[in-house]
């Protein structure tokens, strides 16, 4: 049995180009994080929390909130700057991906470039598509091993489309009794579980690391995040479910 937490990286609204004044964000979207045995997510919750607790020891003695709620966004702390300057947090991105995989784990992203074009972007229809990719490559890996899995994903208010979407995936799940999915999509709020703030630790490094990969003409700065992190990430995870973005554009 394995349980998945996965957030969101890259950007939901439409993207024309880096240069374009408003839709600039992120020319996909896409879903991502980690994948443990639910005998393990205990253990890996306490060494996420320890690791946490090290490298950002500066910043949580700055706050009041208790460490297990205080979090740090993945979008904060993957930026080029601190990637760059800090080898504590790219020593401590191997020891996460060394710890994952130690515990009988894996990562996983999965993503859609959109179609640069607004008045056609749906976004309602990239999520799904993304959602189903995601629970499709997870299917595949656990007929391959018979193993079941739950999708646990981070609840985020301001996506009000997030019901009808796990709703779909609760219909399309009943309507294939191949998938190894145990229960439809589950959301859970991210400063309570350390596991979907790890997930989000991962987006935020998925999210630099796609956008040079899509466009390396495009993004040039951002190849540190290559060179540091996209070997070990290959190596972190299953063939079935492999790290993949869809090149070809999505309304």
């Amino acid at each position: 049995m394995y349980l998945v937490y996965l957030d969101e990286f890259g950007h939901i609204g439409p993207f024309l180009a880096k240069s374009h004044a408003k839709h600039k964000t992120h020319p996909l979207f896409g879903l991502g994080g980690l994948v443990l045995p639910s005998d393990k997510v205990r253990s890996f919750s306490t060494f996420f929390y320890q690791l946490k607790n090290q490298l950002l020891d500066f910043e949580l003695k700055q706050t009041d909130m208790h460490p297990a709620k205080w979090e740090k966004k993945g979008s904060s702390l993957y930026t080029l700057n601190n990637v760059t300057k800090y080898r504590q947090l790219r020593q401590a991105t191997f020891r996460l991906l060394n710890q994952i995989e130690k515990v009988g784990g894996f990562v996983f992203y999965v993503g859609i470039e959109k179609r640069r074009d607004e008045t056609r972007h749906n976004a309602k229809e990239v999520y799904h598509s993304v959602l189903k990719e995601a629970i499709k490559r997870l299917n595949e890996e656990c007929e391959l091993t018979d193993d079941w899995f739950l999708l646990i994903l981070d609840q985020q208010e301001e996506n009000v489309m997030r019901g009808e979407i796990v709703e779909r995936a609760s219909v399309e799940m009943h309507g294939n009794k191949r998938y190894r999915l145990v229960e439809a999509p589950v959301q859970a709020e991210s400063h309570l579980y350390q596991t979907i703030q790890c997930a989000d630790w991962l987006c935020g490094l998925f999210g630099r690391l796609t956008q040079y990969q899509m466009d390396k003409e495009e993004y040039p700065e951002l190849e540190i995040f290559d060179k540091y992190f996209a070997e070990r990430i290959k190596k972190y995870k299953k063939e079935a479910v492999s790290a993949h973005v869809k090149k070809t554009r999505h309304a």
